[in-house]
This record gives C-alpha cells, structure tokens and sequence, in this order.
C-alpha cells in the first residue's frame, strides 16, 4: 500500500471515529444499514466472504451530501444487524483522483478482489475506468500498480469514456466476465462486457445489451446472474420514460429477464419490468449466500430528493433497504424478505378475523420505530380497502387496494416533512397493479424510523422514506363494502 493511500485512508477513519458520536439519531434507522457519519449511496461489493456478509458502499463521510467518493465496509452475519469497518478505498491516487465509483467484489484463491470505477479528468475530459484493489483479510486493501486494467484502449468505439462505470465481475464456465455500464452516442443506455482468465487483463468480448430511446439515457450499476433457469440482468436506467404505472421516478431500477448467449456474448430479453414500485429504491446489487440463494441489497434513496437529514444538519444522509431473497417466476423477478429477519421479531399483538365495513377499526400504539405487520384481508366484498399506518389527528402514510382496478397504492403525502424532487411534480404517490390471491390480499411491511418497505402478496415490492414531525403509532383500517381481517399480528424487529 502506497504513503500517499494509507493518510488519505487514516484520515477518513479519524475523522469518522472523532465525529460519530455527533451524528443526530432523530431519523436513524435501527435495523437497515446507515454509515456512522457522512452520505451514502450506491450498495458495492457486496459478497459473502470468509464467514461473512461484506457490503461496501459509495461513501463520504466529510458532509452529508455526494462528494468525492470513497468506499465505506461493514459486515453482518444476518444481514439484519451491521458492524461498522474501516474505510476500504479513497480517491488517492491520479486514476481515481475524481472519486472511486461503484463497483464489485470476487473472491479467488482465498482473496478478495475489488473491482471499481476510477474517475479522472484527462485534459479537461472525465475518463471513467475500471480498477482493482486486492485484500488478504477482506478488509484492507492494497491497488493495483498496474491500474485502470480496462479503460479507453479495451472500450474503444463500443461507448463513451465520460460515462463508463459500476464494473460487476462474474464467473461463467472457467472464465471470469466483467459486465459495465456505459452509454451510446445516441444518448442510449449500453451494457458491454470484458473477459479475462486471471482478473488483471481484460479483453473487450461483447455488447451484451442496449437500450432505446425510451429506456432512459443512461444505465447504471448492472448485475448479471443466472436464476431459476433464466438468466436475469439488473439495472438502474437514468430519466427512463414511465411506461403505464411502471418508472415514475426520475431514476429507476429494472430488471430484464432472458437468456444469454456466451458464445456472441448478447442477452436476448423476453422481459422487461420495474423492480420496486415505490419512491425509494436504487443501484440494487446481489451476492449469493451460502446455500447459493440470491440475495440483493439496494440504497433506500433517490437522486434529485430533498433530505431532511441534510438540510436540517444531522450530519448524515442515505440507508440501505433490508436484504431481499430472489427468485424468478413466470418471467418476473420476485423478491421477498430475507429470511433471517424472521428470527429477530419479537411479536407484540394479534388478531384474527375481524370485520371491517365503514366503520373504521383502530389498533392503538401498534407499530414501534422498528416494527413488522403481516395482514390477510379476505377483500372477496370490498371495493376499496384502507390501511393508515403511523396515524395522527393529521398524518398517515395510507396504504389502499382497489379491487375492481387491481391496483395497490402507497401514499405519503401526509405524512412528515414535504419531499420534492426532480420529477415534474412531487412524487408522493406511487401504484402498482397486482391482483389478490384467492380474494386475499396479504402483505408484509417492515417499518424502521424514517422508512417503509411494502411486500404485497408474495409480488410486488414498494419501498418509501418518510420523516414523521409527529410520532405516532397507531393503525387505522376502513372499506367501503366488507373487508375481514384473517390474520393481523405486530412484531418489534430486535
């Protein structure tokens, strides 16, 4: 490790140890991961490594807003709860002088290989390429001398140097593939991958998917993985155009499932489709466990969003979501809660068959800062069902099931401080169309301090920060015709 990485490091981590005990814990959550200081965004390498959960992350830990990215490290054995570790890489060397970007992490003969993106302005050009810093113990690193290992010279003509980033590397039979996000002059996003058979020379192999015009200007933060028969690759478009009730935010996720043919190294898609239906959802990243399930991680924000941590001087911004199992089913990637958070609630109450009509049902002080609700609503009579979690004499987050549209929709306008955003208007309602089960709806929601996340039989996800000006902990539940409640129960998440 050079002099010059290890004060750049040293001093990030000083300053992290002096000023964490500073951070306001107003919004913080208590169960999805947050730095001890500073902004976060994107998840990056996450792996599971020599017993344990990695999970690196875009970092700066200096302010509270993006600035010169460094890579953040925890690890978790349950993916619920997070021990903090040093910072793992800092913009401190020419080829990454302009931040180290999003990136992935590989295991091989015992090591663990980070694969980054090294930002440089190269005369008055921002050159984008792709670095390599290796650890013997996962936790610190040394760079590569003979960084970037692929840059202009392995991209050629096939995208743009300014926007050319997030590297994912992969295994597939005997050779290792690294999957890269640039952008076409055409303004379209491209996916491009490199080969290799020892991690340091690359190889330009293939165009392995790109966008049209409608599918935004720009993809980022791809993750390519084979699944249930199908091979599924993940993505976060830029300005993507909404396409019925699908990519209403600015900045969106997208999952496209097919097959991909290694032998001309393009992916032919039979499916495209949002992943998370809410506000809150970006730059998701997998790893496989070790049982080889797939799990992915992604960063609870999104871009262009007022943050009331920032402007209200809390010294911090940005979480990550709760880990979330995949699958794929009838083409559609399906995600649902890790199943490890199951062992750490602790239940608080429950009911079970209860009428709902237009006489509205309240349950007082049922949802804690960090709680769980599993419903079953049988909605066979009901035109329109309503839940009002965290409701005051003027507050809710609303949560309604339309039976006759099949459509689920989540609502925070009136709940906390008013967030705005780049979107044309503020983007406070989101909707997805899902139909119930047996006439059942079922749901799972998982409540932190300043977050929401929406699991709507067993389908769809929808995910949502929020920042309450008033506590409150009450459920109220209305339908106009009649709903009855199966099963109800609240849990604290420990």
């Amino acid at each position: 490790m050079l002099v010059e990485e290890t004060a750049i490091l040293d001093k990030a981590n000083r300053f992290i140890e002096m000023m964490r005990g500073k951070v306001n814990p107003q919004y913080r959550q208590n169960y999805h991961f947050s730095a001890p200081i500073g902004w976060i965004n994107d998840p990056n390498g996450f792996i599971y490594y020599k017993g344990h959960y990695h999970l690196f992350y875009q970092y700066y830990p200096y302010d509270s807003r993006w600035g010169p990215m460094h890579w953040g490290h925890a690890r978790s054995s349950d993916l619920v709860h997070w021990e903090d570790l040093p910072v793992a890489l800092a913009p401190d060397q020419p080829y990454d002088s302009g931040g180290c970007f999003s990136g992935s992490a590989i295991e091989r003969d015992g090591k663990l290989y980070l694969f980054y993106t090294g930002c440089q302005e190269i005369d008055g050009i921002s050159h984008q390429h792709q670095c390599l810093a290796v650890s013997e113990d996962g936790i610190h690193f040394s760079k590569y001398s003979g960084n970037p290992v692929v840059a202009e010279k392995q991209l050629g003509e096939n995208g743009l140097i300014q926007e050319f980033r997030d590297p994912k590397v992969i295994v597939h039979n005997d050779a290792y593939y690294m999957v890269v996000a640039t952008k076409s002059t055409q303004s379209t996003g491209r996916i491009v991958m490199f080969q290799s058979s020892d991690l340091y020379t690359w190889h330009f192999y293939s165009v392995l998917l790109e966008g049209t015009l409608e599918q935004g200007i720009m993809w980022e933060c791809p993750d390519l993985f084979h699944l249930d028969g199908r091979d599924v690759l993940i993505m976060s478009p830029i300005q993507i155009k909404k396409n019925g009730l699908e990519y209403h935010n600015i900045s969106s996720t997208m999952a496209c499932i097919g097959e991909v043919d290694w032998e001309t190294g393009q992916m032919i898609v039979d499916n495209f489709h949002e992943m998370d239906f809410g506000m809150d959802f970006y730059a998701p990243q997998t790893t496989t466990d070790p049982n080889g399930g797939r799990v992915m991680i992604a960063w609870m924000q999104m871009w262009d969003r007022t943050l009331p941590t920032h402007e209200l001087g809390h010294l911090w911004a940005g979480s990550m979501s709760l880990p979330r199992e995949l699958r794929v089913k009838k083409n559609r990637l399906v995600q649902k809660p890790i199943s490890t958070v199951y062992s750490h609630l602790v239940y608080q109450q429950g009911s079970e068959n209860i009428a709902v009509t237009d006489t509205s049902v309240v349950f007082r002080n049922a949802l804690s800062d960090s709680s769980y609700l599993h419903l079953v609503a049988d909605l066979e009579k009901a035109e329109v069902f309503t839940i009002e979690l965290l409701r005051s004499k003027t507050d809710c987050l609303k949560l309604t099931y339309d039976t006759a549209k099949q459509v689920f929709e989540l609502d925070r306008q009136k709940l906390g401080r008013e967030l705005t955003g780049a979107e044309e208007d503020p983007l406070n309602v989101r909707k997805v169309e899902i139909p119930l089960i047996d006439n059942q709806l079922v749901l799972e929601i998982f409540r932190d301090t300043s977050s929401v996340e929406v699991f709507i039989n067993g389908l769809e996800v929808m995910t949502a920060t929020f920042y309450e000006l008033e506590k409150a902990r009450d459920i109220l539940f209305h339908s106009i015709g009649e709903s009855r409640i199966q099963a109800f129960e609240t849990a604290s998440v420990k």
